[in-house]
């Protein structure tokens, strides 16, 4: 009973850590004014009919701060490609000169800097969301475990442990929301 009581809060555990990571993941697309190919991540072309991530289809760079430059390994991709970008709504333009694509990325205006950082603070909060949810999920499971026999003491010593879990966790949210956030507002 005990080992599958561990598991289970092992997995939950997971979840929590998994809801960090994907946080990260988000808020690396935001940009903060600077030219990053993360900015890239997630968008799709169609690669000979077959939707694929641009990074496996091209080379991703970046010429200076402010300009992202993307080398197709096929030339004849680069309409696919900028269709692609505009398609993702990015709001930067890319400029094709038939070898390569360049994305010219603007700095960004006050009002945009603090729309972004609202996102990013709806980031933080979905993942804190998640981690809640796991913490839920695990409580529910030691409850249970109880109910069935398993020692209140033990169980009680679980959930401390959850709990611990989910403070340590959503501390870190906020921790990496708030450096997103300062680093979105610096200009």
């Amino acid at each position: 009973m005990e080992d599958l009581l561990s598991d289970q809060l092992e997995e939950n555990k997971m979840l929590m850590e998994e809801a960090i990571e994907h946080l990260e993941r988000e808020l690396v697309k935001v940009r903060t004014g600077k030219a990053s190919p993360a900015m890239l991540h997630g968008i799709m072309v169609n690669y000979y009919g077959v939707p694929t991530p641009l990074a496996q289809t091209s080379s991703l760079g970046t010429a200076d701060s402010r300009t992202i430059t993307i080398q197709p390994f096929d030339k004849s991709n680069l309409p696919a490609i900028e269709k692609a970008i505009f398609e993702a709504n990015l709001g930067v333009t890319p400029q094709n000169d038939g070898q390569l694509i360049r994305i010219n990325v603007p700095p960004l205006t006050t009002e945009r800097r603090a729309q972004l950082a609202k996102v990013v603070k709806a980031e933080g909060e979905e993942a804190k969301i998640s981690i809640r949810n796991a913490r839920r999920d695990a409580m529910e499971s030691i409850k249970k475990e109880v109910k069935n026999g398993y020692p209140e003491d033990a169980g009680k010593r679980m959930e401390d442990r959850v709990q611990e879990w989910t403070d340590t966790l959503s501390k870190k949210v906020e921790t990496i929301v708030e450096n997103k956030e300062r680093e979105v507002m610096t200009l």
